[in-house]
């Protein structure tokens, strides 16, 4: 197992944790192929922020942060292979924005080991909000999300007047989920 809050690259690790935008199955499929299955999973003693800098000034993306008494929920996908995560770290920008490093988390099937991606302390900040548009992705995981966690995210102050080029700098668009 690695340290905690140490960039990993090279360790087998068959589970990759998805708080953000991966939380939309058919992202996660366009980005990385099939995955074995989907999980529910609770990152414990962390907490979701939007304060990750985007390409566009004044937006977020997800992050996790240390936090005790917190948690994050998601979803956990068992990957293919090991390696399969690789396919994941251009688009999270790893290891320059987010650092990819090995957590537990805690599912119905017990605690497992899975990848995590955390944004380097230089890459947030306050006062952004995520886009309308991306929430949805967030969103889209509300089959894995308790019903208080999904109504948490959905009261998430968001951006809603995007234009089209905006949105396209950053990786999403008002029609297509992936």
């Amino acid at each position: 197992m690695s340290d905690r809050g140490t960039c990993e690259s090279d360790v087998k690790v068959h589970y990759y944790f998805a708080y953000g935008s991966n939380m939309n199955a058919a992202r996660m499929q366009a980005r990385v192929g099939d995955t074995r299955r989907m999980l529910s999973a609770r990152l414990v003693g962390w907490r979701l922020y939007f304060d990750k800098a985007s390409r566009v000034d004044g937006i977020a993306h997800a992050n996790v942060r240390k936090e005790e008494g917190e948690h994050v929920e998601g979803v956990l996908y068992e990957l293919t292979h090991p390696a399969q995560i690789r396919d994941m770290d251009p688009f999270e920008n790893h290891p320059d924005e987010y650092c990819r490093q090995v957590e537990w988390v805690d599912t119905a099937d017990g605690p497992l080991a899975a990848w995590v991606y955390v944004a380097l302390p230089e890459k947030t900040g306050s006062g952004r909000l995520p886009a309308r548009e991306y929430l949805g992705h967030l969103l889209a995981g509300r089959a894995f999300l308790s019903s208080a966690y999904f109504e948490r995210l959905s009261a998430q102050r968001c951006i809603d007047s995007l234009g089209d080029d905006a949105l396209r700098s950053l990786g999403i668009s008002r029609t297509t989920p992936g």
